[in-house]
């Protein structure tokens, strides 16, 4: 008998289940990214709340100063011309807070600079004590060396002149701005060295126009770190100067006098704050990639 061979039957494949982690953003709405929205909205109203309270401040007259509306009615401009008013020296402290921080940024920078490549590169005995000397010198606070530094500087003669503004703010800045650069000219390959070595340069030369160039980033972070810090600065300013021709602008405000000399002057400190606020919020949201470029940049070792 002849067997007749049938058409082959098709399988069908079991029908899909939808995976977990859709199943999952099915059922639930997207509760999560409100909730993940509503906290960042917490955490901005509450760090620019006063930020925008200064603001509003230093718009109002000086007689609606202790108003309560959240925009000024009307706006004014006194408060800042309140400010520079010759009685206030601002104009002199700002030339002096501008100075104070250039000075201590560059001179922290070469320092920095320097002594971070070589603790990034150099093999010598006790190296990780002296990194640890070094980030050790920063736990100090700032305000248990200001006697022994007025003691200093008053025996020396130091007291109402620059070189007392920029030496502590330096001391206290250098042990940051090594650690950063330190980790940021480690995980950079020795091969860039080697291989401009090998093309004829010296070693300060490899460094000077390969290794320097490359590390640009982190240098520029390490800048804008220490001079904030630098700008910032207030207790050993306040403490070494008497006299508004080295006061900085941070020390100056605390001396505004009002009309009759004894009242506070509330709106004319609110336009100080803005007037040293705002440059360095403008800087930092301008440079805002290469800042954090820099401070990742030595994050991973290649």
């Amino acid at each position: 008998m002849s067997r007749t061979v049938g058409a082959p039957q098709q399988v069908q494949a079991p029908p899909t289940r939808p995976s977990r982690r859709k199943a999952a953003s099915a059922d639930q709405p997207g509760w999560r990214k409100w909730l993940l929205y509503a906290g960042i909205g917490v955490i901005l109203i509450y760090c620019l709340a006063p930020f925008y309270w200064m603001v509003v401040s230093s718009l109002r007259r000086p007689s609606d100063v202790f108003q309560t509306n959240l925009l000024p009615q009307p706006p004014s401009l006194q408060n800042y011309k309140d400010a520079f008013a010759p009685a206030n020296h601002f104009g002199r402290a700002l030339f002096n807070s501008v100075f104070v921080a250039g000075t201590v940024t560059v001179l922290v920078l070469i320092i920095a600079i320097l002594s971070a490549y070589a603790l990034a590169r150099l093999k010598f005995r006790g190296k990780n004590l002296a990194l640890s000397f070094i980030i050790a010198t920063s736990m100090f606070p700032g305000i248990a060396m200001v006697i022994p530094l007025f003691s200093l500087f008053t025996d020396i003669g130091w007291i109402n002149s620059y070189q007392a503004l920029i030496l502590p703010a330096m001391s206290f800045a250098l042990p940051l701005a090594v650690w950063i650069l330190v980790a940021f000219f480690r995980q950079m390959p020795a091969e860039l060295e080697q291989a401009a070595m090998i093309d004829g340069c010296t070693q300060g030369q490899a460094f000077r126009k390969v290794i320097l160039p490359l590390a640009a980033p982190g240098v520029f972070t390490t800048a804008i770190i220490v001079f904030v810090a630098a700008w910032n600065e207030y207790i050993i300013a306040l403490t070494m100067t008497n006299k508004f021709e080295y006061r900085t602008a941070t020390v100056a405000v605390t001396f505004f006098t009002g009309a009759t000399g004894r009242d506070i002057p509330f709106g004319s400190i609110m336009a100080a704050g803005v007037i040293l606020t705002v440059p360095l919020l403008i800087m930092v949201l301008i440079f805002q990639r290469r800042i954090v470029a820099g401070l990742t940049a030595g994050g991973v070792k290649s």
